[in-house]
């Protein structure tokens, strides 16, 4: 398209939107040109920056009936590629459809606009004394429909799953203008197919995400934090089924961190110290909520005297404080902090059956080596749920040197049963992979529903498919 149409495509869009919502050639942000993956930036066609779910409908509607492709961009936290603007095509910005609706305290559910940041919705939830329950490190900029339309996990999966298990109603716009759903706050309603699960995982394929009604927790009271060293992985799950078995619900994260990604945080990043006077094996992050601080205390503190007495542990920490706590999880969050020490380099994000992860990593690292002897690679990540996260160094700069460390990765998890993306989704930088985890029926399944929903593929061209 091009020409008089786009001009004439324009020309409703500037009207519909007015001039802060609606920007082109030198008004464009370098900020639309890209998300936080290493795909190459792309400036868009013109930015829609809709303040209202009617304008979003509006917006589609043009953009629909002119035929023009939108990528959908929210807080631009993806590591995918997934709001990188496709060649040719518009970006919708949902940065000016912000604000938190509704807090419900009886139904304990938070209904905000699909811009609200995921730290304001924290914020707010704990101001009235509740907990959201979604929460992973880009929490400042990550958005409400970013994170449902990529079904986010994050430090907190263990005890409240991914984002779809917090989503109770939301409102999308299909790409001919339609809007569709509710303000749902109830946990049963089974009155036909629950097609809010059509938008939620689905990365903006099928509609735009303009408005979330998400279920609250109760707010913990008390929270205990360890850091614990152990000699092996096996030691390390023996670990965890001693936590699962001695806190129960109370068990909210486990984090593990091999030595590789270990060292080159502690000896790489400043703040970053080593608090043990030994190298270990491995390193876990056990952390536990609960209600009442003396009670739940003690069960934490009985549970690492259990894992001691039992000659799992080679060294360990409980945390005393709030800045204890947030040195041990800085360790864990530092991963964006070692990329300029990794220099180019690809990040995985991949899912095994929770009882593989150590053989999976003992492969994964075996074959790099065999394959990439100059790839440097580190291993973290949630391994209580089975996402690892894997962060190696490419031999050859450019798009070789990272197909050849994606080939190794994603072949190792394919042989693993695993999913080449736990919780960042697909996007455009792990498309030509999804064979690895889905089969080619499922792949036509979802084809199908993306012709039946979006009939000219309008909708965010090629990502995920």
């Amino acid at each position: 398209m091009g020409g008089q149409d786009e001009t004439l495509a324009f020309s409703e869009l500037r009207a519909a939107l007015g001039p802060v919502g609606f920007l082109t050639d030198d008004d464009i942000p370098v900020r639309n040109h890209a998300d936080a993956s290493v795909l190459r930036s792309q400036k868009p066609l013109a930015v829609l920056r809709p303040a209202t779910t009617d304008e979003v409908s509006v917006a589609l509607a043009i953009a629909n009936r002119h035929r023009l492709p939108i990528t959908t961009q929210g807080g631009l936290t993806g590591l995918c590629g997934g709001a990188t603007p496709a060649p040719g095509s518009l970006a919708l910005s949902l940065e000016r459809m912000v604000g938190i609706e509704e807090i419900d305290g009886r139904a304990m559910t938070l209904t905000a606009r699909a811009g609200t940041p995921l730290e304001a919705m924290q914020q707010a939830a704990e101001a009235e004394g509740f907990l959201f329950p979604i929460d992973f490190g880009a929490r400042g900029t990550a958005t409400a429909g970013g994170i449902v339309s990529t079904n986010a996990g994050g430090n907190r999966v263990l005890r409240y799953g991914m984002t779809r298990a917090s989503v109770l109603g939301l409102e999308a716009v299909l790409v001919d203008g339609t809007v569709i759903g509710s303000p749902n706050k109830m946990l049963k309603n089974n009155a036909g197919p629950d097609l809010k699960q059509l938008f939620v995982g689905s990365e903006g394929l099928l509609g735009v995400v303009t408005r979330t009604v998400f279920a609250l927790q109760p707010l913990p009271r008390w929270t205990g934090l360890a850091l614990i060293a152990v000699r092996d992985f096996e030691d390390a799950a023996d670990v965890l089924a001693s936590a699962r078995a001695e806190l129960g619900p109370m068990l909210s994260a486990f984090e593990v961190m091999w030595p590789d990604y270990w060292a080159m945080v502690t000896e790489n990043v400043a703040g970053r110290r080593d608090p043990f006077a030994e190298r270990h094996g491995l390193y876990l992050l056990v952390e536990g909520h609960g209600r009442d601080g003396a009670r739940d205390g003690a069960t934490f503190e009985a549970f690492l005297e259990g894992i001691f007495e039992a000659g799992l542990v080679a060294d360990a920490m409980l945390a005393q404080s709030l800045s204890d706590m947030e040195a041990f999880w800085a360790i864990r969050d530092a991963s964006a902090e070692i990329e300029p020490v990794l220099g180019e380099h690809e990040s995985f994000d991949v899912g095994l059956p929770p009882g593989e992860v150590g053989r999976f990593v003992e492969a994964c690292r075996s074959e790099l080596a065999k394959r990439l002897p100059a790839s440097r690679a580190v291993f973290f990540g949630h391994a209580a749920d089975g996402n690892i996260h894997v962060m190696a160094s490419v031999e050859e700069p450019g798009p070789t040197g990272h197909h050849d460390v994606e080939s190794v990765v994603y072949g190792v998890t394919r042989r693993f049963t695993g999913s080449v993306s736990a919780e960042h989704g697909i996007g455009a930088l792990k498309r030509d992979w999804l064979g690895h985890s889905r089969s080619q029926a499922e792949i036509a399944l979802v084809r199908s529903l993306k012709v039946a929903l979006d009939p000219h593929g309008l909708l965010n061209p090629g990502k995920v498919i």
